[in-house]
């Protein structure tokens, strides 16, 4: 961590270089993830426009300080030592939406929920499946989210990124590479802007009855009552995730405030107070006794980041 003087001092340069940027010092990372889990960040800046995200991201690669982009915190596991340098929160202004037609253009910012809700309020089918996913847009674009046989790759025509250098580009679809819960967003350097959807007519009634049985599925199905990251493990192939760790023995295993869903075994949930250590050694716990089990090795779905 950056000692208290350092942290002040970048703290003061970025306030003159973007006055009125939303920036807090010693950010606790537990308020601003689904887990309420997480030790906290040297800096977290909000920036409320392109060019100030811009910026933000110019001046932490000109400065060699660290820096990790953020969304909505809701697949994330933040290591309870925190985030050093610099942390980039993507919300509010850059989720703005447009439609036209049957395409909507929309910011990374902009919550999955709220998006869907806006194309069936327009009459536009296509987004009903992420109704109940509780991420932004950008996030749901870098691992391809999905539910209910629909996937982010079934509606997104092209997104617009920022590359390291500031610059910007479009990419197809098929310059995306999507596959189950990956793109080529992930781990390239590409920060994700907006995209265009492409969706096809519909009737509202329909699409939004057809919205309300997939959140009465997830409420009876997913343990929405306790703070998680949703799904810890990306799906093996041939397999599912909550079974697995069913007949494996660790349905309700816990480990401090961390424990296996008894709703749901694909779900870990913070029972209160939970660690982020807590969440790893349940994780190596779950892992291990379903190798021993099954021979399936699961990988971890959620984003681990930070020190521990």
């Amino acid at each position: 961590m950056y000692n208290r003087g350092r942290r002040a001092e970048l703290a003061e340069k970025l306030r003159e270089m973007l006055p009125g940027l939303d920036l807090v010092v010693d950010a606790p990372m537990s308020e601003h993830t689904s887990f309420h889990i997480g030790g906290p960040a040297d800096i977290l800046a909000t920036p409320g426009d392109e060019d100030s995200l811009r910026r933000l991201l110019l001046w932490a690669d000109k400065a060699a300080v660290p820096l990790t982009v953020i969304g909505r915190g809701t697949n994330l596991l933040v290591r309870d030592q925190g985030l050093r340098g610099l942390v980039v929160r993507v919300g509010r202004g850059l989720d703005r939406a447009d439609v036209n037609d049957g395409t909507i253009s929309a910011g990374a910012g902009l919550a999955l929920v709220e998006l869907s809700k806006l194309a069936a309020s327009r009459g536009l089918d296509g987004l009903a499946f992420a109704c109940g996913i509780p991420g932004s847009l950008g996030g749901a674009l870098v691992m391809n989210a999905g539910a209910y046989d629909g996937e982010m790759k079934d509606v997104v025509e092209r997104v617009e990124v920022m590359r390291p250098d500031g610059t910007r580009a479009w990419l197809s679809k098929g310059d995306l590479d999507f596959s189950h819960r990956h793109s080529a967003l992930q781990g390239g350097g590409l920060l994700a802007l907006r995209a265009e959807l492409a969706l096809r007519p519909g009737e509202r009634s329909a699409i939004e009855a057809r919205m309300a049985e997939f959140d009465r599925l997830r409420a009876e199905k997913q343990p929405l009552e306790w703070p998680s990251a949703g799904s810890v493990f990306r799906r093996p192939q041939g397999h599912h995730v909550g079974p697995l760790i069913t007949e494996a023995g660790m349905r309700g295993a816990r480990v401090g405030g961390a424990q296996v869903s008894e709703k749901h075994a694909g779900f870990i949930v913070n029972r209160g107070e939970a660690t982020a250590a807590d969440v790893m050694e349940l994780i190596e716990r779950i892992r291990a006794a379903v190798r021993a089990r099954f021979d399936v090795d699961l990988a971890p779905e959620i984003r681990i980041v930070g020190e521990g």
